[in-house]
């Protein structure tokens, strides 16, 4: 090679390195929507404190109009979140640097309290892709505004789908992709006959709100269980992609061009081979999906089992039962938290504050310890090699990641935590019932 050509190559590799530099800070910055951008829970390449409580390591604390279980989204200086105000229901925008509030919209009215202070209207997640933020509540309302605060778009999916009928209020959050905006709507009213449930699956044109595809997701769900409060997910790995949906008893993958049904697995709700002992086949799922390259790890409801299942060539049509597509069934189910996939393992947070470690490919158990006893509506974040959740009585609890189990730290909050932890840029954020909290290394903001 001539000096020139290496001249050129070296100022080719050097632009190309410091571009993926930039872009990988730019995405350390970010996390664009509930569970992060690819819907996994972790967050790489992060370094936050081992030790830290309510005043130590805290670089700011915001004060919120309201409670909400809403987990926030970042976008480089930005932070999103919604949250009550009395009845009203809004959209907030903080300054990342230092907490402070940049601006705040009403988007709609109507909030409602579910039982016993555990959730409002505002428990559905936003998202955002840097330019527009959108917002879902429980009411029904999803709207898109600028990331200034403006109103671009905004309906009832009651009024343009049918009417919500779901007792605690729809709580699931929607997917963004690309152009896309996905969602699930298994609330109970629609039905064909007094036998079988129609659900929706959806997706909506981002930019204008207008639906591109709406699917009917037929069952035989009853009573609660035609209801449903997981969230999509979009599975994408292997050179297979398709919108995950669970809830009324069984769990779907759906075409993205045409929401059309690709695959189903059923029977996980009551008694049936996969969960032969007496349970009330009328739950309703609370708990979404987890997942990871060529597996699904499938929560069900209260005694229900968790099942892991193989996203093999047998994954197609109604493979309910089907051997080769079963991996392993656990006896016990989170049913509140989403299992988290990291490393060969699964990490199955309890609502009662225990947490189950299984092995990934034969679903053998390596521990099952209790950290914070307390009612836990969270799912796990896995960061800097730790688990970090909340309990409803106010309690984080920070248990190292691997085989060998080991509580680091238990930070008293004395605040709500409902809403699921997020790492950006080698901070933790926690959003509890009274606040927003940033805590890190660095200084705390004046």
């Amino acid at each position: 090679m001539t000096r020139s050509r290496l001249l050129v190559a070296c100022l080719l590799t050097i632009t190309v390195c410091g571009f993926g530099v930039r872009q990988a800070a730019a995405e350390a910055a970010r996390w664009p929507q509930w569970r992060g951008g690819d819907g996994h829970g972790i967050a790489a390449g992060q370094s936050l404190p081992v030790h830290w409580s309510k005043s130590e390591n805290v670089l700011w604390r915001t004060l919120l109009p309201g409670r909400a279980g809403a987990t926030p989204c970042i976008w480089d200086d930005a932070v999103y979140l919604t949250s009550n105000e009395g009845d009203d229901l809004v959209l907030v925008c903080l300054g990342r640097e230092n907490g402070e509030i940049r601006w705040k919209k009403t988007v709609t009215s109507g909030n409602q309290d579910a039982r016993s202070g555990e959730g409002n209207s505002a428990s559905p997640s936003p998202s955002t892709d840097g330019e527009h933020v959108w917002v879902f509540f429980g009411t029904g309302v999803l709207a898109c505004y600028t990331c200034d605060g403006e109103e671009v778009w905004k309906f009832n999916v009651g009024d343009r789908f049918g009417r919500l009928d779901i007792q605690f209020g729809m709580t699931s959050t929607p997917v963004l992709d690309g152009d896309a905006l996905y969602l699930q709507l298994l609330h109970g009213p629609m039905r064909l006959d007094d036998q079988t449930r129609i659900g929706k699956v959806i997706r909506l044109d981002k930019k204008t709100g207008e639906t591109v595809w709406e699917f009917d997701r037929i069952t035989n769900a009853q009573f609660e269980c035609k209801h449903s409060y997981a969230s999509p997910f979009l599975y994408r790995a292997d050179g297979r992609e398709f919108l995950l949906v669970h809830g009324a008893d069984c769990i779907t993958g759906h075409a993205l061009d045409d929401g059309r049904e690709l695959w189903r697995f059923g029977g996980l709700n009551g008694p049936t081979d996969l969960n032969p002992k007496q349970h009330d086949g009328t739950f309703r799922f609370v708990a979404s999906p987890g997942f990871a390259p060529g597996t699904i790890v499938v929560p069900t409801a209260k005694a229900g089992p968790t099942v892991c299942l193989n996203v093999n060539d047998d994954l197609t049509g109604d493979c309910t039962g089907k051997a080769s597509v079963v991996r392993w069934v656990l006896p016990v189910t989170p049913d509140v938290s989403i299992p988290l996939i990291a490393d060969g393992l699964v990490y199955l947070l309890h609502k009662d504050g225990k947490l189950q470690c299984v092995e990934l490919e034969s679903g053998a158990e390596v521990y099952f310890e209790r950290t914070h006893t307390g009612q836990h509506r969270t799912s796990p974040l896995l960061a800097d090699g730790r688990l970090y959740f909340g309990s409803n009585d106010g309690w984080v609890s920070i248990v190292k990641a691997g085989r060998d189990f080991e509580l680091i730290e238990s930070v008293d909050l004395g605040e709500q935590v409902s809403s699921s932890p997020i790492a950006v840029d080698n901070t933790l954020y926690i959003r509890s019932g009274d606040a927003m909290y940033a805590i890190g290394n660095g200084e705390a903001a004046e």
